[in-house]
């Protein structure tokens, strides 16, 4: 069996100055975003309903305030509500860690919403120029996840070539090592389908409808190997806070997707 490497999560130290891999992640994950932005409002759907890299660099400030608020409500909502009603000032407590995708992924639809009213543009045309660009951003932040050491699997054969000792999980369990499950599914696999997807113009919200059940199915498995959170366990059909989560986001996706394919393909919305 192979033992988590118990990476030390500052990467750097320079006097009082300590640089975490976790935040190197959030910084690679935000300049994949410029990049694959960038590239891609320079497709011709794109160029010619006005979109610059300037407008790349306002998504991703609006973004990162979507993901930062969003996660953290989420998380606090979602999973420990409870907790943070008896102790409400360690809500703002975030260097305790405690994000929430789904949370996040409501935090930039919100901000997304915002920046498309201010810049009179259609809410869809804007989630279908960031969607492919997001996963690769999720693939970051399950690396971040692994270097920690957090979120480890459930119980694995220990057969498995590539099973996993998590000493910090308090035991020499062989587990799944689910990080880098995530970030195989939910990141890397996600992204070269969608960008695929996404390179043929597509009617107005497929792009975003695919990205919403891709994202909900591949998480939804991943958290078959994911060990649940112990202050939640599994809940009803023996199913986990996250798959619960992941439902919904499937069948919004898909009946976006549904929806959006009767539509006839059209051009990104000028700015008005």
């Amino acid at each position: 069996m192979l033992v988590h490497p118990q990476f030390d999560p500052i990467a750097l130290k320079i006097g009082p100055l300590a640089i975490h891999w976790y935040g190197i992640t959030y910084l690679v994950a935000f300049g994949l975003f410029l990049w694959l932005a960038s590239l891609r409002v320079k497709q011709p759907q794109y160029a010619q309903a006005g979109w610059t890299r300037r407008d790349v660099e306002d998504l991703l400030f609006y973004g990162v305030l979507g993901v930062v608020l969003g996660g953290r409500i989420g998380y606090v909502l979602f999973y420990k509500p409870n907790y943070y009603l008896a102790h409400p000032l360690e809500v703002f407590a975030v260097w305790q860690g405690g994000m929430a995708f789904h949370g996040g992924l409501l935090g930039v639809l919100v901000a997304m919403a915002l920046y498309a009213r201010s810049r009179r543009r259609r809410f869809f045309d804007v989630t279908d120029l960031i969607a492919p660009c997001v996963p690769t951003g999720l693939a970051a932040g399950r690396i971040g996840n692994f270097i920690n050491g957090e979120l480890w699997g459930r119980p694995a054969d220990p057969s498995l070539p590539w099973a996993m000792v998590y000493p910090q999980s308090g035991s020499d369990i062989a587990r799944h090592p689910s990080p880098l499950y995530q970030f195989a599914l939910e990141g890397m696999l996600l992204f070269v389908l969608l960008w695929l997807y996404a390179r043929k113009p597509r009617a107005t919200g497929q792009v975003s409808g695919a990205f919403l059940a891709g994202y909900g199915i591949f998480r939804f498995i991943a958290e078959y190997f994911r060990e649940p959170d112990s202050f939640l366990g599994l809940l009803a059909l023996n199913m986990s806070m996250g798959q619960w989560l992941c439902i919904p986001m499937i069948v919004a996706g898909a009946l976006l997707w549904w929806w959006s394919g009767r539509q006839p393909a059209a051009m990104p919305q000028t700015r008005a």
